[in-house]
């Protein structure tokens, strides 16, 4: 009991910090998007549903994200595959640079992108004196897929790569032996035995980009039309300033990226019932 005791006042600076950082703000925005006029009401969410602009932001980000999601599950699965197959110091760069690069975000990774594919980026003049492309514009949506696309790839290979120890060598040469071809072998075994990892890993790349402010807002400013920026506009804008409509729109932000978590969780959980 006294072992108990002390672990709980050893914890006690965490769940401080957990209160004070997560909790409270989070009660803070869930009242405040329930505030109208100084009184409690519905109409931040009512506005939001009947508003066309922010209906379309919400479309794109969702758009956004699934299409670099799946660019990044895309990739990731066989770069991870490959890295399996590399001497372990190759396997700990490419490890090490991927894990810079899912953290490199926010205005430097936009700038560093400027540099390279911007209007007189080094890349985008070789790629004209090459006669590959003609015109390349970083600070459209395009230019927003390309980046999220970077890091994603980068954090979906920090993700996958641990969950491939599952399928060992003894699987793979136990239906070598029984003559299955390497398509059925990852069609019937290695994406069921990975299944539970990838979706997490998808979940996981989704709500990341869902999520991402800084890098958009740096890359394409108001021009683009995501959530996260609206939601910036409309709590430090000067003309559409409004706090409480920002409050409610992030409360459906947050709802869009727990709710495929749990989700995923339910549905694992259900499954292992099944199978056990």
């Amino acid at each position: 009991m006294t072992r108990n005791r002390w672990m709980i006042l050893a914890m006690a600076p965490l769940f401080a910090v957990l209160l004070l950082f997560e909790v409270l703000p989070l009660l803070a925005v869930v009242a405040s998007s329930f505030s109208r006029g100084g009184a409690w009401s519905l109409g931040n969410y009512a506005e939001l549903i009947a508003s066309g602009y922010h209906r379309n932001a919400y479309v794109t980000s969702a758009w956004l994200s699934v299409l670099t999601t799946v660019i990044g599950m895309g990739l990731a699965l066989p770069i991870c595959r490959l890295l399996q197959r590399v001497p372990d110091g190759v396997q700990t760069m490419i490890l090490t640079y991927s894990n810079i690069g899912a953290n490199f975000t926010g205005f430097p990774l936009a700038f560093a992108f400027i540099i390279m594919f911007g209007l007189s980026g080094s890349f985008t003049l070789l790629l004209k004196a090459a006669g590959l492309i003609e015109d390349l514009n970083i600070y459209s949506i395009g230019g927003l897929v390309l980046v999220y696309s970077y890091f994603q790839i980068c954090l979906g290979i920090l993700v996958i790569f641990p969950s491939l120890s599952a399928i060992t060598v003894e699987i793979e040469e136990a239906a070598r032996l029984l003559g299955v071809s390497r398509l059925t072998f990852w069609r019937r075994i290695g994406l069921p035995i990975l299944a539970p990892s990838l979706i997490g890993a998808a979940v996981l790349l989704f709500a990341n980009a869902m999520g991402t402010y800084a890098t958009a807002f740096a890359l394409a400013g108001g021009n683009a039309t995501l959530v996260t920026i609206h939601i910036g506009e409309l709590v430090a804008g000067d003309v559409f300033s409004d706090p409480n409509l920002a409050d409610a729109l992030s409360m459906i932000l947050v709802v869009t990226l727990v709710v495929p978590i749990l989700v995923e969780q339910l549905w694992f959980k259900r499954r292992g019932r099944h199978a056990s």
